[in-house]
């Protein structure tokens, strides 16, 4: 994917970026997060709420690890154990998901059965 794309994507709306990567997610079957002797998560800044930050494509990941993630690596997670596995955990952990963060803007703290949904759903429309 070329720089000028990969801005144009990155500089969306929120909600369109949460569309984006629901397409995405759904398409290739994984999404990306942070990877460095545990998942990064990240504190809110409004309430204090602690979320998983996930991205659609490896690129995005690898453009958020600055700062306090500059030592995590883009590492992949397959739907289904996003889906079967880490929804289900971070739900009992009392935990979120924030979706497609971008630098200094951040991202879309969807509910957990929201997302769950969504991806479902566009599973299903393109099987």
């Amino acid at each position: 994917m070329n720089q000028k794309k990969i801005q144009a994507i990155m500089s969306l709306p929120a909600p369109e970026r949460y569309s984006h990567f629901i397409k995405v997610a759904a398409d290739r079957r994984l999404v990306w997060g942070l990877w460095s002797d545990g998942w990064a998560l990240h504190q809110t800044d409004d309430d204090g709420t602690i979320v998983f930050p996930i991205w659609p494509e490896k690129v995005y990941a690898e453009l958020c690890a600055t700062d306090e993630w500059s030592h995590f690596e883009a590492s992949e997670i397959d739907l289904d154990d996003l889906l079967d596995e880490l929804i289900p955990r971070l739900r009992d952990d009392g935990k979120f998901v924030t979706v497609f963060s971008v630098p200094g803007i951040g991202g879309i703290v969807p509910a957990l059965d929201v997302l769950e949904e969504d991806l479902r759903n566009e599973l299903s429309r393109i099987e």
